[in-house]
């Protein structure tokens, strides 16, 4: 009866759970018609990312059989209370959950229940972007009147995060994703962007297969292009001035950054690279035009996905993205994408960010641990 009852309505919390706490889709390795219970002992903790693993010991007939259970983050993880030490080795856990598509003794848990105590653990609350005061309090600014990107004078800490978008669509379309970019109507996927069939394709494929092909989970590759503002745990802009240049540390990204050039340097972007290009990021340069910071990028490669979701991209793609902090809390992004190796026209997407105050951007990196 048990079993019965998970899998009719476990299942919608399963999908829920999984939306709001993976770092990817967990439907990529997991399958949501395959429910599972197991009950056994832990036998070892492996906290690491881009997901924690819990191994336990489940008792058979003739003996015990080694399970790999995965959970969220160790970020969001510690963002909830949990760490290493809220099980120990030798404890007994319930686990319900998706077994994984492979066949292999691995699950994905929708939940951890401490046979002893009976407490629920591990368990995952979204986080939620600061509380909106009615008036936003003005754009901060720099002495000479630019404004600022980055932390508020006379305070510490804070970051980018939350985007009001998680994938790119190009604006003036009213398309549902969710926060992996995965369309809530594949139909959709032609009013995505200006596609060429190829792309299109490609695109569907992707989608149709849970983004399981993404280089960010196989290998812990650099998130690029827009993607970078669509990622959990924010991004930084630290101006460095006296350089003329901007800093964009990315908290979801192994804490990797990349240099936007203020100093009037030609735009010298190329496919294949060059020492000043790191190619995941391309060479960008950027002015102030009025209030807003308009950068132009080139030279990236395609061995990355550029947006959450799997919209493909080729060498020749050129961004032109503008900043507006329209007051403190938020940031305006705007991105034009001009790549004719894939689409068919140029298009734009926007979307906005909100401020966290007085945080650190969140430490993540991607150790790429799945056993």
């Amino acid at each position: 009866m048990r079993n019965a009852a998970f899998s009719l309505s476990g299942i919608a919390a399963l999908l829920l759970g999984a939306t709001v706490s993976a770092h990817h889709v967990p439907a990529a390795k997991f399958d949501p018609d395959r429910a599972v219970t197991l009950e056994g002992s832990v036998s070892k903790i492996d906290w690491l990312n881009p997901h924690v693993h819990i191994f336990m010991e489940v008792p058979t007939g003739d003996g015990a059989v080694s399970w790999a259970i995965e959970l969220a983050s160790t970020v969001d993880l510690r963002r909830n209370c949990w760490s290493p030490d809220t099980v120990d080795l030798g404890d007994r856990i319930t686990v319900e959950g998706m077994a994984a598509r492979d066949g292999s003794r691995q699950a994905w848990a929708n939940s951890v229940v401490d046979v002893s105590s009976g407490r629920p653990v591990f368990t995952v609350v979204p986080a939620e972007p600061p509380a909106a005061a009615e008036a936003a309090p003005p754009t901060p600014r720099w002495p000479d009147g630019q404004p600022r990107l980055g932390t508020p004078p006379g305070e510490l800490g804070g970051y980018w995060d939350f985007p009001s978008r998680s994938t790119l669509i190009q604006d003036g379309e009213a398309i549902e994703a969710d926060r992996h970019g995965i369309l809530a109507d594949i139909d959709d996927a032609a009013r995505v962007a200006p596609f060429q069939p190829w792309a299109r394709d490609l695109y569907r494929y992707r989608q149709q297969n849970y983004l399981k092909d993404d280089p960010m989970f196989l290998g812990c590759k650099p998130a690029a292009g827009p993607r970078v503002f669509q990622r959990p745990y924010g991004v930084v802009f630290l101006e460095e001035r006296e350089r003329e240049r901007i800093r964009v540390i990315m908290g979801g990204g192994n804490q990797n950054w990349r240099f936007i050039h203020l100093d009037g340097r030609e735009q010298t972007g190329l496919p294949e690279g060059t020492a000043g290009d790191p190619l995941y990021f391309g060479h960008a340069v950027g002015e102030w035009d009025g209030d807003t910071l308009v950068v132009d990028t080139r030279g990236f490669h395609d061995r990355f996905w550029f947006s959450n979701g799997g919209l493909p991209h080729t060498p020749q793609l050129h961004m032109v993205e503008r900043f507006t902090r329209t007051d403190l809390n938020t940031l305006r992004y705007e991105v034009t994408i001009d790549d004719p190796g894939a689409y068919t026209q140029t298009w734009t997407s926007s979307w906005t960010l909100r401020w966290v105050p007085g945080e650190e951007l969140p430490v993540y990196y991607c150790q790429d641990n799945r056993p």
